[in-house]
């Protein structure tokens, strides 16, 4: 079956391929740090998104508002977008130069490099965890055990909601290759449709996920996750050892750019939601934004929380990107138990805080006071 032949995420064929490629010198841009682009002395950077289709998600609290808030200009920057179907497709797209930075999903981090991909993480995004298993309401489906022979459907085959539907499987008990089958049902309406019609039994989807469906009067009732899937990593941000070497100065600014965009993000999340509607205005779908932005801020709100610290104020937020020893460990050993890699990868060669300092090198407080005078 095709779900057994992606189990570590990615081919070992296409990971070679990779590696080979970014040894040879080509695996980044080939722009350095100093060079001004071609945007009028900005230095530009192509950021890939681990989803195909845009939403009230990460491509908004910290690229739109990165780009309408002025971040990004002010340090410097042109960020170009492409969008990728999953992280493990975001992955490659940095390791074969398409891109040059992304926030993916740190199992397909980890997955690349178990492989020999020189790809390596620079800063933390997603710090909550943001999966979660739901049914329907009249649901048979009580207790994890209860997965043994159903279908769950996962946004695709090569996303991290596939990863987290085996890894829940085998902290359940049972054998994910055997006991569950995965169907791809994307998000949104699909996926709804395909729970609604019995094509699938339960979702493995992410909190905003949940939220946009929820808020067409829809409701779920979910699982619990276990205290194994306490302080897993999600998304963070990675590029190649190359890109790293040659534009430290670039991603830096990229990531203050970032992590100040989050920040006016939680403390407004409708004009963040309006900055998202300025810079992708395909997210109306062809609807004025008063009709949408209170739904989608919503649904921002919703992804925000799993990108912020889980207590405290805006105002207290600190150590942006920050990822600990013991949340790494506690990540390899998740993604580990999925079956995504056979065996620990080192975390020297994984992880370069390096960048952090200096991306939190900014004025919280006018960004709070920006973001409060925009509601």
């Amino acid at each position: 079956m095709m779900k057994h032949s992606l189990r570590l995420g990615v081919s070992a064929a296409t990971l070679a391929a990779l590696a080979a490629l970014s040894a040879c010198g080509d695996g980044a841009s080939s722009s350095s740090p100093s060079s001004p682009g071609d945007s009028g002395g900005r230095a530009t950077l192509d950021l890939a998104i681990a989803s195909a289709v845009l939403a009230p998600k990460e491509e908004v609290a910290t690229h739109a508002v990165g780009d309408a808030e002025g971040y990004f200009s002010e340090e410097k920057l042109k960020v170009d977008v492409i969008n990728t179907d999953g992280s493990v497709a975001a992955v490659q797209a940095v390791a074969s130069g398409s891109a040059d930075i992304t926030p993916a999903d740190a199992g397909a981090i980890l997955a690349a490099r178990e492989k020999g991909v020189p790809v390596k993480a620079i800063g933390g995004l997603v710090q909550n965890w943001p999966w979660r298993m739901a049914v329907r309401p009249d649901s048979e489906i009580r207790t994890p055990a209860d997965l043994r022979g159903k279908k769950v459907g996962v946004i695709s085959l090569a996303s991290g909601s596939a990863i987290y539907a085996r890894a829940y499987a085998g902290d359940a008990g049972l054998d994910a290759a055997k006991d569950i089958d995965l169907l791809p049902v994307g998000v949104g309406a699909q996926a709804l449709s395909a729970l609604e019609h019995g094509k699938v039994d339960v979702l493995a989807l992410y909190t905003q996920a949940y939220t946009t469906i929820e808020n067409t009067g829809t409701e779920f009732r979910y699982l619990d996750n276990s205290a194994a899937f306490e302080g897993i990593r999600s998304l963070t941000f990675a590029v190649t050892e190359k890109t790293l070497k040659e534009k430290k100065d670039v991603l830096t600014r990229y990531l203050r750019a970032s992590y100040k965009a989050l920040l006016f993000s939680a403390v407004s999340p409708e004009a963040a939601m309006r900055d998202g509607y300025r810079v992708f205005p395909q997210l109306l779908t062809g609807k004025k934004a008063d009709d949408r932005i209170g739904d989608d801020s919503k649904s921002l709100e919703a992804w925000i929380k799993t990108a912020v610290p889980a207590t405290g104020e805006p105002e207290s937020f600190r150590d942006w990107g920050a990822i600990s020893d013991k949340e790494w460990n506690r990540t390899v050993a998740y993604t580990k138990a999925s079956g995504q890699i056979t065996k620990d990868v080192s975390l020297p060669e994984l992880w370069d805080d390096s960048l952090l300092k200096d991306a939190n090198d900014f004025d919280s407080a006018a960004v709070i006071e920006k973001a409060k005078a925009a509601e």
